[in-house]
């Protein structure tokens, strides 16, 4: 383990995010594919009633993204997830488990994401003798030559990816808009006459709760950004508050154009909804719409990924190789490297389902353990305060609603995305066991 000395000597990550390259990063990672494919699926379980459960999956994903914003504005540090669970709870197991679930969470993410990008490029540009597998391996290449590259051409493809896939849902809501009003937006399945709005909204909440999964990955780039303590909590909450407002209203303007039950069988939602409310619009730019989103998704979670590993390597979790920062491109190269090796046959195996939903639990399990640290931190007398704090009831009230989420997901959904997030945890204690870390406390 190198020490203070040693570290400040090395070549260090730079700063040079801001707020406003923050915020779009927030936004695109949760702006990803998951608006784009998820719509239809959980207007198949709510009804026209959508809309309820993004505004309930909202409040879920906002009070954990409450208790990151604080965590961020009172320690700024790559892996912030990690540290402050070992801060708290001084349990290096479950911080190990809480950093390379994360890590997991977002190769799975990368590998489903690479996959739809595949499956998607292939259908637009008919490349029927190359297989998809060669253009999904072809698109982590690309990603990692970026995330190696630097943290700038990392932040602006974010940027022009985030600019694109937050313009093609404006189209999709201006197109619809003037169909408002023209449903009862509280209709829910009839055949789910036994079932109470209530529950089909908090089953449809599960899933949607997936489109705003992204928030976490701001703290991540802490020591790369501009005054992060208060970068990072402004640029959170303001990304989380446009992400709600343009999925709300993409919820209603698509069960407004389609029928719900249409819109369920749709296999392109969003295209569905265009096809009906502006059919002279060509559908060929909402799927290249949908392939930048992807991508965006795919870049961001690569680059937390990445920091993520060089965080826990500097907090002593991982050997110290794993925090090496490249001389000239002042990015964790070695972590890129490594994240790769894994990523490339990850790509290759697994449904793009199955990974989507183990990604998900993982990150409830996260979540649950970084609200708990945030208590815990809150009541521990000498711990510095943030430039933005949150009272008690945000972390306790996240902490309970993604346990009961990620109880609900297990109860409800099919078994091989449990089994398939069970054996990557199971994974995770394995290599603990073998690195036996002695982790710092600071």
């Amino acid at each position: 383990m190198a020490t203070g000395d040693d570290i400040s000597s090395e070549p260090q990550l730079k700063r040079t995010i801001g707020i406003g390259q923050l915020t779009l990063y927030a936004l695109g990672s949760m702006l990803g594919s998951g608006i784009y494919g998820l719509i239809g699926k959980a207007a198949g379980l709510t009804g026209n009633a959508v809309w309820l459960s993004f505004l309930v999956a909202l409040v879920a994903a906002l009070m954990t993204a409450l208790s990151y914003a604080s965590l961020g504005s009172r320690y700024p540090r790559a892996g912030g997830a990690a540290y402050v669970t070992q801060r708290a709870f001084r349990v290096p197991v479950l911080s190990f488990l809480v950093g390379l679930g994360l890590v997991c969470s977002g190769l799975s993410s990368v590998a489903t994401q690479s996959k739809v990008f595949a499956v998607n490029t292939a259908a637009l540009l008919g490349t029927d003798g190359l297989p998809v597998e060669a253009i999904a391996l072809g698109f982590i290449l690309i990603l990692a030559g970026i995330v190696f590259r630097g943290i700038q051409e990392s932040m602006w493809a974010n940027v022009v990816c985030t600019i694109i896939e937050a313009t093609g849902l404006l189209i999709v809501i201006g197109a619809g808009m003037s169909y408002w009003g023209s449903v009862d937006l509280f209709e829910i399945p009839h055949e789910k006459a036994d079932s109470s709005l209530l529950y089909l909204v908090m089953l449809g909440s599960v899933l949607t709760f997936f489109a705003f999964i992204g928030f976490e990955d701001t703290i991540n780039v802490a020591e790369e950004c501009k005054n992060p303590k208060v970068t990072i909590p402004v640029s959170l909450v303001t990304a989380t508050a446009v992400a709600a407002v343009l999925y709300i209203a993409v919820a209603i303007t698509a069960v407004s154009v389609v029928p719900w039950r249409e819109l369920a069988a749709a296999p392109a939602p969003l295209g569905a909804v265009m096809e009906r409310a502006a059919p002279q619009f060509p559908s060929i730019v909402l799927v290249a719409i949908t392939l930048f989103a992807v991508a965006n998704t795919a870049l961001v979670n690569y680059v937390t990924a990445s920091r993520l590993i060089y965080g826990m390597s500097r907090q002593g979790l991982l050997p110290p190789s794993m925090g090496q920062v490249h001389a000239s491109r002042q990015t964790p190269h070695i972590a890129v490297v490594a994240l790769l090796a894994v990523l490339i046959p990850l790509a290759l195996v697994g449904s793009i389902a199955e990974l989507a939903s183990a990604t998900v639990l993982l990150l409830l399990f996260v979540f649950t353990v970084v609200n708990g640290a945030l208590a815990v931190l809150k009541l521990r007398a000498g711990e510095p305060e943030g430039a933005f704090e949150v009272p008690m009831f945000v972390p306790v009230l996240g902490g309970i609603v993604c346990a009961v989420l990620a109880v609900f997901r297990v109860a409800t959904g099919n078994w091989q995305a449990s089994a398939i997030a069970g054996v990557l945890l199971a994974g995770i204690l394995v290599i603990y066991g073998l690195l036996r870390p002695e982790p710092t406390d600071d």
